[in-house]
C-alpha cells in the first residue's frame, strides 16, 4: 500500500504534509503536490496533516488513476521537503469538485 494525493490538492496545495514525511516522497507542481508511490513507506503520518483531506490510501476504491497520476508527476517534478504557504485561493477552492479538469497544470513547482 501507499498514500497518494488526489483531486482536492489541486488549486490548494497545502504543504503541511511534507514536513512530517520521513522519506521526502512529496513532489511539487505549480498548483498541487504528488507522492511518489514507490518511495512512500506507508507510514500514514501525512494523511491527517492535510487540511484539504486530499491524501488517501491507494487501497480505497478507484484509486488506480491517481496512483498513475502521482507516479507520473513525481518522476518529473522537484522534491519538496519544507512547508510553504498554501495557494492564495486555497480556502475557496477546498472541497470543489472537478479540479483536475479545471485547474491542473503540468508545470513543476519551485523545488526545494
Amino acid at each position: 500500500m501507499t498514500y497518494i494525493v488526489t483531486d482536492n490538492c489541486i488549486a490548494c496545495k497545502y504543504t503541511d504534509c511534507v514536513e512530517v514525511c520521513p522519506v521526502d516522497c512529496f513532489y511539487e507542481g505549480v498548483n498541487t503536490l504528488v507522492i511518489h508511490p514507490d518511495e512512500c513507506i506507508d507510514c500514514g503520518v501525512c494523511e491527517p496533516e492535510c487540511p484539504a483531506d486530499a491524501i488517501r490510501p491507494d487501497t480505497e476504491p478507484d484509486m488506480e488513476e491517481w496512483v498513475a497520476f502521482n507516479r507520473k508527476y513525481a518522476e518529473i517534478w522537484p522534491v519538496i521537503t519544507e512547508k510553504r504557504d498554501a495557494l492564495p485561493e486555497a480556502a475557496e477552492r477546498d472541497g470543489e469538485t472537478g479540479k483536475l479538469a479545471k485547474y491542473f497544470s503540468e508545470e513543476p513547482g519551485a523545488g526545494s
